[in-house]
């Protein structure tokens, strides 16, 4: 490894970066000295604007990656070269915000009624009834579900920090089904080879054939699942900081999206054009 690259995965480290954004700017920058066959530390302004035109024009990649490879850059600029300058004229452009695809009640209900495989079905109802991304579902061990307090654990989630969800008495019944039927020992769904769990793509997968078993049409993937949990509960009432420490947003801002597709907030909304006298 390189004295460079030791003194950037150090920073990496030091700033609480999580291993997996660690591997992606190292691995960023890494293809970047290749691109020039130079060290990072002999190219500046000229090579950056090179090659982030690159980026976009060549390799054509989507806004969401692109912007993943110019913030490990400017990582290795800002902080480890001590050089801001060079990345300071350069602005990531921003993707079109988008509000969350929302399941209702209603196909919820029957997007878990659809599943006849119980291990299938356990997973989408604690997926959907815990809030959970489908990487934390798949990470589920089973000492994470703590029946005594109704409450699942989910140890090292974005950001590398545990926190609690909710365990619905509804997951719950599901989940005894579930383990009297498969009996896992350490993870709770456990993956083809032994002593590993299930993968992410096992469960995108799952959610697709349940989303066409149950006829729904909308642009849902399994984050929907996490959406739906979210704005399901601000309709109930919840309020939104307990929301935010359910799904283990680091700030309430990244929460506040489900105030815009929550139907309760805009059922209590009025139309001005109805406060007008008939006889005006």
């Amino acid at each position: 490894m390189s004295t460079l690259r030791e003194q950037m995965l150090a920073d990496l480290q030091l700033k609480g970066l999580t291993p997996k954004t660690q591997k992606i700017y190292l691995r960023e920058v890494s293809n970047y000295a290749k691109y020039f066959n130079k060290s990072p530390e002999q190219l500046g302004e000229k090579e950056l604007r090179e090659y982030l035109l690159y980026l976009l024009n060549e390799r054509k990649l989507a806004k969401g990656t692109y912007r993943f490879y110019y913030q490990g850059l400017k990582f290795l600029y800002k902080h480890t070269l001590k050089r801001e300058e060079v990345v300071e004229k350069f602005r990531c452009p921003q993707g079109k915000k988008k509000l969350p695809v929302v399941l209702d009640l209603a196909e919820v209900k029957t997007l878990l009624s659809v599943m006849e495989n119980l291990k299938h079905r356990a997973i989408l109802t604690i997926t959907y009834s815990a809030g959970l991304r489908i990487s934390e579902t798949a990470c589920l061990k089973v000492s994470d579900i703590d029946s005594k307090r109704m409450m699942v654990r989910v140890q090292q989630g974005k950001g590398g920090k545990d926190r609690y969800s909710i365990l619905s008495q509804t997951a719950l019944e599901c989940l005894r089904q579930y383990w009297r039927a498969y009996r896992p020992k350490e993870w709770l769904f456990e993956g083809q080879k032994e002593g590993t769990h299930i993968c992410i793509s096992s469960i995108r997968q799952i959610f697709l054939e349940a989303k066409e078993r149950a006829g729904i049409t909308k642009p849902a993937s399994p984050h929907t699942l996490r959406h739906s949990f979210a704005t399901h509960l601000i309709e109930a009432g919840t309020s939104l900081h307990h929301v935010q420490l359910l799904l283990g947003h680091r700030s309430p801002t990244t929460t506040t999206v489900y105030l815009h597709v929550s139907r309760m907030n805009l059922a209590q909304v009025t139309s001005p054009l109805d406060s007008i006298p008939e006889e005006f």
